[in-house]
């Protein structure tokens, strides 16, 4: 919730004066902001890429992308869940990330928000900054907490094999969260006290590595680079929990918007029942837009190459294999189980759909001020050109959907720079994109 905007009747309320204020910019602006829509951005990744069976394999119908282009598309199985959304989404194919061709494939989780070069980084460097980290940097002081950053498995993982697809300024990975009672607590039951406590041993922790080397002055020519590395992503984890806890309680006396949380299921076991732990995510998402504790949100619903427990997935669910050998499968019998579990991931965006829509907001609901962006580093067997994607809702910040659109070989960093300038952001480049994209999808301000 918004801290309340200023009007010439506050101002002057308990003055013991009668009179009228003349027309300020001040107050126009104040007004302004109130009557326009929040932007809110969420991007959620899958890894592995999609389905998408060849000639021989007789199975067009599973395909994550639709055979035809425009408006009059029909679904494919893979996405057919999200059919009652047509008019709120829309199919985008042919993109790609120029480093993507030259860098590890298993890297393309790493920069699919970024789109650095990855390949051959400057010395000292290895990633940059993600794009919900510069939509968090936009939006910060408009909301609770800069960014909520998410991830089926909670850390950062390691280069190549992350376990999270947010970076901040200086390209450093930022610790997901994955526990949905963790991150209840943390954005609905936050108090003066368990935040004094909390940062009472974050000093702690960070003022015992500072005596460990201070006292060692050599320790970093005694540890390899992976030891250093993983001492700077720790302490890098330490400041931005700290900085969150800060921007925390400089709302802790605004009360938070009054909801329904009984639908909530914060004991969801992603192990028993992946579906359900989703849903618990994608419930704790809307929720979050709905009480404007934030602004941008990232998600990591599976890792790359095997990794972590999403890997598991697809055979809790009764497929033949894990995800990462389904997205090498060369049979028909493999590539129909790959795309069962991209229809299952369509099932779980359904869901997350329903609830952003569910909620009334500013000139419309959730949904229509709500950038969501959902695709992948890889098309299939670690391809890294022609990358899945769709971009829904957000119709209050000009995007008229309803299509399947191509850009054969455009930069991901162009579309990138399109979402910024819908949201309103006005940086004139990311990454290394050479323009936004000037199709009907976007109308900009």
């Amino acid at each position: 919730m918004r801290r309340p905007q200023p009007t010439r009747r506050a101002v002057l309320q308990g003055a013991g004066a009668s009179l009228f204020l003349p027309k300020l910019a001040y107050f126009d602006e104040a007004a302004l902001e109130e009557s326009q829509s929040a932007r809110r951005f969420l991007a959620i990744y899958t890894a592995n890429g999609m389905s998408l069976p060849k000639a021989e394999h007789n199975i067009p119908e599973w395909h994550w992308y639709p055979q035809e282009l425009g408006p009059d598309y029909t679904f494919p199985k893979s996405t057919e869940p999200l059919a009652p959304f047509r008019k709120k989404l829309t199919f985008l194919s042919g993109f790609h990330h120029p480093s993507g061709l030259k860098s590890d494939p298993h890297c393309c989780s790493d920069m699919w928000l970024t789109g650095a070069r990855l390949y051959d980084p400057p010395p000292g460097t290895y990633n940059t900054i993600s794009l919900d980290q510069v939509v968090a940097a936009h939006t910060k002081h408009q909301c609770r907490r800069p960014s909520l950053v998410l991830s089926v498995d909670q850390g950062v993982g390691y280069l190549s094999r992350s376990g999270t697809i947010a970076y901040d300024p200086t390209g450093r990975p930022i610790p997901a969260e994955n526990d949905p009672r963790r991150i209840f607590d943390q954005l609905f039951r936050a108090d003066h006290a368990s935040m004094r406590d909390e940062r009472t041993q974050l000093k702690r922790r960070v003022k015992l590595i500072d005596a460990v080397l201070e006292h060692s002055k050599d320790l970093s020519k005694k540890l390899g680079q992976s030891d250093r590395d993983k001492l700077d992503q720790y302490l890098t984890s330490l400041s931005e929990i700290e900085e969150r806890l800060i921007a925390s309680e400089r709302w802790i006396d605004v009360p938070l918007k009054t909801q329904d949380h009984s639908r909530l299921d914060l004991d969801a076991d992603k192990e028993a029942d992946p579906g359900a732990y989703y849903r618990s995510i994608f419930d704790l998402i809307a929720l979050a837009f709905d009480a404007d504790i934030t602004r941008s949100i990232a998600f990591m619903l599976t890792r790359e190459d095997g990794m972590g427990i999403s890997d598991t997935f697809p055979l809790k669910l009764g497929l033949s294999q894990t995800h990462h050998k389904l997205s090498h499968a060369s049979d028909k019998t493999g590539q129909h189980d790959f795309a069962r579990f991209d229809r299952f991931l369509s099932e779980q965006l359904h869901h997350l759909f329903t609830r952003l829509d569910s909620y009334p907001d500013t000139n419309g609901t959730l949904l229509d001020n709500t950038l969501v962006l959902y695709g992948t580093g890889a098309s299939t067997t670690h391809k890294s050109s022609n990358l899945p994607h769709l971009i829904a809702g957000a119709s209050n910040m000009g995007l008229t959907h309803g299509h399947h659109r191509r850009h054969e070989m455009e930069r991901l960093s162009n579309l990138y720079l399109s979402i910024l300038h819908s949201l309103g952001i006005p940086d004139t480049a990311f990454a290394d994109s050479t323009g936004r994209l000037e199709d009907s999808l976007f109308t900009y301000a």
